[in-house]
């Protein structure tokens, strides 16, 4: 789960850790009254849960009230990676003379929280990762030990050489592993955390998702939550005894079983296409869930092909050709499908599938062969 900049910015300034002054805004009188009231210059930003804001246009920096005005015409409502921005956080400008990164989030290698660091803050990490990788610094957690003083003492003279900046760090980073920890987070950013022109360490940007799985122990966070459609998509899929995630490819994949979606995309990527979702329909043998399945898919409109690859034990091969067959009565499909059926009843699931002249393979990469050359037919 991911929340916004001014929301993990009210939960990093509850532990202590300084922040800019801040005020959300929903229209554009409100972010002129906001600009006013912190004074100038001042800086407009955009909220919305993803990054790249300032490479789209979503952040401007303004020193009148007529550029506020602007900046809040020009980015409210601005289209930002598929995401519509609602609201902006106008934010007090601050004069300093370097920008850091500091992080923390989960290594699955060291099975441990990993605190990451670099001199060239500003920019997304990931950029610095790809052009310049030494630059940032990592230091694993010990779990037990956790950021103890003499480990953020250790990180903060990795960036500092000035007492008095070692000394803010210092603090600041024990506060920023207790955020991490105290609030389930699987990502807790500041980026950039400046040095002031009066030589003191300002959090501008903050960021934070949290683990998923943890939720039901957060509830303050939960009550933050504003899911996107495809969450809302999976949320509903949930619902229904579906576990779907959308992926950006065109092939849709009906499949049932965890480990066999998995094979399928599998085949799908060695074969040279790329699958639109991962769509485990599980072990029940209810057709209601191949109808719920194919509505799920066809939500997507890149999806140019669905292919179905069931392998029947606790699952009934003839009862998910029944509820295909009652997913194409109910729903308008102008799309080529593909089905494999293996397994339990697998020869009454494929006559009814015959009967109703839909097309069926024997094998997984028949199956896969078949949606890709059909997904190029398509798209001709």
């Amino acid at each position: 789960m991911k929340i916004h900049e001014y929301q993990a910015k009210e939960i990093l300034a509850r532990y202590g850790i300084p922040v800019t002054k801040e005020i959300l805004c929903y229209t554009v009188e409100e972010v002129q009254a906001a600009a006013l009231q912190l004074g100038f210059p001042a800086v407009v930003k955009a909220q919305v849960l993803t990054g790249g804001r300032g490479k789209a246009g979503g952040v401007k920096l303004v020193r009148s009230v007529e550029e506020a005005a602007t900046a809040g015409e020009k980015i409210l409502g601005m289209d930002i990676k598929g995401y519509t921005v609602e609201k902006v956080l106008v934010a007090q400008g601050v004069n300093f003379v370097s920008e850091i990164y500091a992080g923390i989030t989960i290594d699955r290698n060291t099975k441990s929280a990993v605190f990451m660091v670099s001199r060239e803050g500003g920019v997304e990490i990931e950029e610095v990762a790809q052009s310049n990788p030494d630059a940032i610094l990592k230091f694993t957690v010990d779990p037990d030990l956790g950021v103890a003083p003499f480990v953020a003492r250790k990180i903060a003279y990795a960036l500092f050489e000035d007492a008095k900046l070692v000394s803010q760090a210092t603090d600041l980073f024990k506060k920023l592993y207790k955020v991490f920890v105290e609030t389930d987070a699987s990502l807790v950013e500041i980026n950039p955390l400046v040095i002031t022109a009066d030589g003191n360490l300002l959090a501008l940007d903050g960021k934070m998702n949290f683990d998923d799985n943890a939720l039901f122990r957060q509830p303050a966070i939960l009550a933050l939550n504003e899911p996107s459609e495809d969450e809302k998509k999976e949320i509903d899929a949930k619902d229904k005894g579906l576990s779907y995630i959308r992926l950006d490819g065109s092939i849709g994949c009906m499949v049932n079983g965890a480990g066999l979606a998995m094979a399928t995309m599998d085949m799908i990527k060695l074969y040279g296409g790329e699958p639109a979702n991962f769509l485990d329909i599980g072990g029940s043998s209810n057709p209601q869930k191949v109808i719920d399945a194919m509505n799920l898919i066809l939500s997507d409109k890149n999806v140019r092909v669905v292919m179905i690859n069931i392998f029947g034990g606790i699952t009934r091969c003839d009862d998910v050709a029944k509820g295909l067959i009652a997913a194409l009565e109910q729903i308008k499909i102008t799309i080529p499908i593909v089905i494999r059926l293996s397994g339990t009843n697998s020869k009454e699931g494929l006559e009814i599938l015959k009967k109703a002249n839909l097309p069926i393979v024997e094998t997984m990469s028949e199956a896969a062969e078949k949606a890709i050359r059909l997904c190029e037919d398509f798209l001709l």
